[in-house]
């Protein structure tokens, strides 16, 4: 199997490979594998149970990349065919992205119109049980492998969200869940609104196939486009490059650098393919992570959008996929990437250039939606941010505007920047 390249948080967390494979150990490393294999033959001949010989072996491999970063992780074979379901868009399950936050399984979001979007499950959400067991007792794999499953099967997830007196049961069908990870809609004065949900596989043939046709439904470019990157928990390295260089004719996108910055790999924008040049505001939020603050990262850094929303998730590193012999992976943290002017966003995010919050009827309103920074064994941060001016903040709206007050409030400085930019051409000096 090919190597995948990732930039995935933990909500997501899928398979690397170790130094153990190809690495020519140390002699320290040698004196602590002997430590190891004396533990090993202890147990084999002396626990008071004949011992699974494949647990021993999965349970030290995990306990290893344990001591590593959150994203590194190990998966048995069944668990890396799920990845793979999960990265190809096609899984039998409720349609939920999870990850583990100080024990507790949260919600960082739910995928469009699936079982768990359209029973009103929200981000920040904490699953307390599945079908009755303690998600606490569970790893991440675990308690998403309880979740997926056949189609038409029933799964009763306890839920406790801010605000509820005590946690609540809710019962979800299992349905067969093909994502397009894009929407897209144009409003009446031809502008876009496009939304990605995550980077798989095909995620820019999605865009490119959802702008075709809402530029033929336009009749033309557009006014403006909305590029909607919230609660995206990024994917594919590779997709995240594409969708960008949709948006860019030149120029870099991402730089990748390895330990001790070798192997460097800098991807950049081709004229080819590249949209029209129309304003463009991407709409991003604290479960904005990974591949989606990538393309975050090279559209502001080119000066090719507005950032608009609030701080994002801030993971700066890239992890490498591989198949392991008995069909089980590995997942492991190779590089960090940075941004066309050379910020890592690592712990940070990316910051918008216009802070906006989403609004009810209660005022501000921002889900508890754990970061990089708050996952135990984060990588630290490194190096000084580039300056940016202080960002403008969106005041307060009413009625219509509060069903999605971030959206709104792009699409009305789209409309503003059209108008001011008619009269400014209209001008005539004197």
């Amino acid at each position: 199997m090919p190597r995948l390249r990732l930039v995935l948080p933990a909500a997501l967390a899928a398979v690397a490979a170790g130094g153990i494979l190809g690495a020519t150990p140390s002699g320290s490393l040698y004196r602590e594998l002997d430590v190891f294999t004396r533990v090993l033959s202890d147990i084999e001949n002396d626990y008071v149970q004949p011992p699974d010989e494949k647990k021993l072996i999965y349970g030290a491999i995990r306990g290893m990349l344990a001591t590593l970063d959150p994203h590194s992780v190990f998966m048995d074979p069944a668990q890396f065919k799920q990845m793979r379901e999960d990265t190809a868009g096609e899984f039998g399950g409720l349609g939920l992205e999870v990850t583990m936050r100080q024990g507790a399984l949260v919600v960082v979001s739910p995928i469009d119109d699936t079982p768990a979007a359209r029973a009103g499950i929200e981000p920040g959400d904490r699953i307390v049980a599945i079908d009755g067991v303690a998600t606490r007792e569970l790893t991440l794999m675990q308690a998403t492998g309880r979740m997926q499953g056949a189609p038409g099967t029933p799964v009763t997830l306890l839920l406790m969200r801010k605000g509820f007196a005590q946690p609540r049961a809710i019962t979800l069908v299992r349905e067969h869940i093909r994502v397009n990870p894009v929407q897209a809609r144009l409003t009446e004065d031809r502008i876009a609104v496009v939304r990605i949900g995550s980077f798989q596989e095909r995620t820019d043939l999605f865009l490119k196939r959802a702008l075709a046709g809402l530029h033929e439904k336009a009749g033309g470019a557009f006014t403006g486009l909305v590029l909607d990157l919230r609660n995206n928990p990024g994917g594919l390295l590779d997709q995240a490059v594409r969708v960008s260089d949709r948006f860019l004719s030149s120029g870099t996108i991402v730089t990748t650098e390895g330990r001790g910055g070798r192997n460097v790999e800098t991807e950049v924008a081709h004229p080819k393919g590249t949209e029209p040049d129309y304003p463009m505001i991407v709409l991003v939020n604290g479960g904005t992570a990974s591949a989606s603050e990538i393309v975050a990262g090279a559209l502001q850094d080119q000066g090719r959008a507005v950032i608009m929303g609030t701080q994002t998730f801030g993971k700066g590193s890239v992890q490498t996929v591989i198949e392991l012999p008995d069909g089980s992976g590995l997942k492991l943290t190779v590089a960090k990437y940075y941004t066309p002017k050379h910020r890592s966003i690592q712990e940070e995010g990316i910051t918008p250039d216009v802070v906006v919050h989403q609004l009810d009827e209660r005022g501000p309103r921002e889900a508890e939606v754990p970061r990089e920074r708050d996952l135990p064994r984060h990588l630290p941060r490194e190096g000084a941010q580039v300056p940016r001016a202080t960002p403008a903040v969106a005041g307060p709206a009413t009625g219509e505007q509060r069903t999605d007050f971030q959206l709104r409030t792009a699409i009305d400085y789209l409309r503003t920047w059209r108008i001011f930019r008619a009269e400014a051409g209209g001008r005539k000096k004197t």
